[in-house]
């Protein structure tokens, strides 16, 4: 597999570092990250940059997740590009919107590296 270009939006740095820590422990070697703060800033990244995944918190300040989803698909920046939520919110609401929204995938935080190897590589392959 060539090096995946790998956006993460999430307004905690600490978070991001994890998520990336988990996918290079879920296999995903030849990674290189993107980092976004929120959604603001990983649409100006995605609009200058060929990404190949994209994992994304939904609650953040400027522009939260499901928002996000909605500008990516509204400006047709990251067609067929695999969407995961993960975040702490819980409910089926929630998971609902992601869905609709454009996501592939959803991760509860805490998560393990197990669990982002099983709902990302899977996503990756099929794209």
């Amino acid at each position: 597999m060539s090096e995946i270009q790998t956006l993460i939006v999430d307004d905690s740095s600490v978070m991001r570092k994890i998520v990336e820590r988990a996918l290079r422990q879920a296999g995903l070697d030849s990674m290189r990250v993107y980092e976004a703060g929120n959604g603001v800033e990983g649409l100006e990244i995605l609009r200058t940059t060929s990404i190949n995944l994209i994992l994304s918190d939904i609650n953040m300040p400027s522009m939260d997740g499901l928002e996000f989803l909605r500008q990516i698909k509204d400006q047709d920046l990251a067609r067929g590009v695999p969407v995961v939520m993960i975040t702490t919110e819980s409910s089926e609401e929630h998971v609902k919107q992601a869905i609709a929204a454009g996501a592939r995938g959803y991760i509860r935080k805490p998560f393990t590296p197990e669990q982002v190897k099983e709902r990302v590589l899977p996503l990756l392959k099929a794209a």
